[in-house]
């Protein structure tokens, strides 16, 4: 039995919680099955993977330049909670939990490509972390629920109930993945989905008549914030430096300066270190796009192959940074209102529902509004343009603010630990299973299993009726864009065009 885990520890953490092995190995299968030669292979695979690192790279970069952020925020305001961090709960949880986890996470796998060879629900989760984090949330949930006793018992309902939940989601997002790629070749794999269609859906409602975020018109003299990477690292400069100001004003000089403990001396260095701090992160931003363009490159010719081959129709489920090259503008206004959002939702629970309900203060996290916030304004202003990217990311804030504090009341002794999981599908699903165990060990086991049937019913029939049949939300909104795009280009034609006239005209009568 030892043996037995080790094995799958070592599948799950070495290989799977490994996104860029997965990748590349999912690109390696696609390229033969498409009969490419071995160099073609070989470069293929090791091109996507990089690609993954790449990406990897670029959100370690950006994910270091938002923490010091972050610090800055909290003691410049003085707020103290819980922080929603998946890998610090996740490695907490892990002693005590990392063998139903590998066990979980090995087992939904199959299920997963199970599901998709066979079901109309054609989608191969391939973002590892998020594998590793939703297999120990629901290896912690069903223990407090079931009892650790019932091990096989967590384990292959875990595995179902995982399996379902990788294939069930991209499926609810696909139609405003079309909508933002402008093709079906690529699904969401991230389990802040439910709060990426909220956002889509809350865009097509209130974004009509907005223009895109991307078609923002700068004076002439600011033309040069048309580059993403500029506008980018200007907006977080003045934003660092702002909240520098206020630490520098409110707080001790030593508590300010331990914020970035490689410049400690002084509060010139203290300045210094912030700017450079909102450089890393343009850095990192940059660093993102690219990898992302690499990974397109290389992965989705592949995954021809396995559409034709290996699982028929099937399209890659991936990290939300996929999206952000679709909306570079889009995902920098969604992060601001999602940290705006979240801020809201923290005084409500500070001035409300932590008095009466006893719900725990959960503070802003830097990094999961950046990621979950910058998907849910490109999801936004896809389907509603910028009121839908502000409103959209807003939401985010909300529902990633609301949803764990409600998780931590089916997490046992981790309800109490100083963080949890910060994702929306984490928390709305750990939730509804920690309250059907509660139906006891039989009641709730076979009500999670008629739960996942229900949720897979749902998707099969969202796909079969709604994606495979074309529907687009905000086709109304997008129609008159686009009308709106070619009246104006048609103007600048007339306009253009008038000025020839005249010109020509002007010279005649001389």
């Amino acid at each position: 039995m030892n043996v037995v885990v080790q094995v799958l520890n070592f599948i799950s953490q070495e290989i799977l919680n490994v996104p860029a092995y997965l990748i590349g190995i999912v690109a390696v299968i696609g390229l033969i099955a498409l009969r490419r030669n071995a160099g073609q292979v070989i470069s293929g695979g090791l091109k996507a993977a990089m690609g993954y690192l790449i990406l990897g790279a670029g959100a370690t970069v950006v994910t270091s330049a938002l923490t010091p952020f972050g610090e800055l925020v909290l003691k410049s305001t003085g707020a103290h909670g819980v922080v929603p961090t998946n890998e610090v709960i996740t490695a907490q949880a892990s002693s005590q939990f990392g063998a139903s986890s590998a066990y979980i996470i090995v087992l939904s796998f199959i299920v997963m490509l199970l599901l998709a060879r066979f079901t109309p629900l054609k989608y191969v989760f391939l973002t590892g972390h998020h594998m590793v984090f939703m297999s120990t949330m629901l290896a912690v949930v069903l223990s407090v629920g079931f009892g650790a006793r019932n091990q096989w018992l967590i384990v292959l309902i875990g595995a179902v109930l995982m399996g379902v939940i990788m294939v069930v989601m991209p499926a609810f997002a696909q139609p405003f993945m079309n909508r933002i790629t402008g093709s079906d070749k690529l699904s969401i794999g991230h389990f802040n989905t439910l709060s990426y269609i909220v956002s889509g859906a809350v865009g097509a409602a209130v974004g009509k008549k907005s223009k895109s975020t991307e078609d923002i018109n700068f004076p002439k003299g600011l033309s040069f914030l048309r580059d993403s990477m500029v506008s980018t690292t200007l907006l977080m400069v003045v934003l660092y430096l702002v909240f520098a100001v206020w630490a520098a004003i409110v707080l001790p000089a030593k508590t300010a300066f331990s914020i970035f403990t490689s410049h400690p001396a002084n509060y010139g260095s203290f300045f210094m270190a912030a700017f450079a701090q909102a450089l890393q992160f343009g850095i990192g931003v940059s660093i993102i796009l690219y990898g992302v363009r690499i990974i397109l490159g290389e992965l989705v010719p592949a995954f021809q192959g396995i559409a034709n081959r290996v699982v028929p129709g099937a399209r890659p489920a991936l990290d939300i940074p996929i999206v952000f090259p679709y909306g570079a503008n889009a995902s920098l206004i969604g992060f601001l209102s999602s940290f705006v959002g979240g801020l809201v939702a923290l005084s409500i629970i500070a001035v409300w529902f932590g008095p009466v309900w006893g719900m725990a203060l959960i503070l802003p996290g830097m990094v999961p509004h950046f990621f979950d916030g910058g998907g849910a304004g490109v999801f936004g202003n896809a389907t509603g343009g910028r009121r839908g990217t502000i409103v959209g990311g807003f939401i985010n804030g909300l529902l990633i603010t609301f949803l764990p504090a409600m998780l931590m009341t089916v997490m046992g002794s981790f309800g109490l630990a100083n963080s949890t999981f910060g994702d929306s599908d984490f928390c709305w699903f750990g939730t509804a299973v920690g309250n059907f165990t509660h139906l006891g060990v039989v009641g709730g086991a076979v009500s999670l299993l008629v739960f996942a049937a229900a949720l897979f019913a749902a998707a099969a029939l969202w796909q079969v009726k709604v994606v495979n049949k074309g529907w687009l939300p905000a086709a109304e909104h997008v129609s008159f864009i686009e009308a709106t795009k070619a009246q104006e280009k048609a103007d600048r034609e007339a306009a253009r065009a008038a000025r020839l006239a005249a010109k020509e005209a002007s010279g005649k009568s001389a």
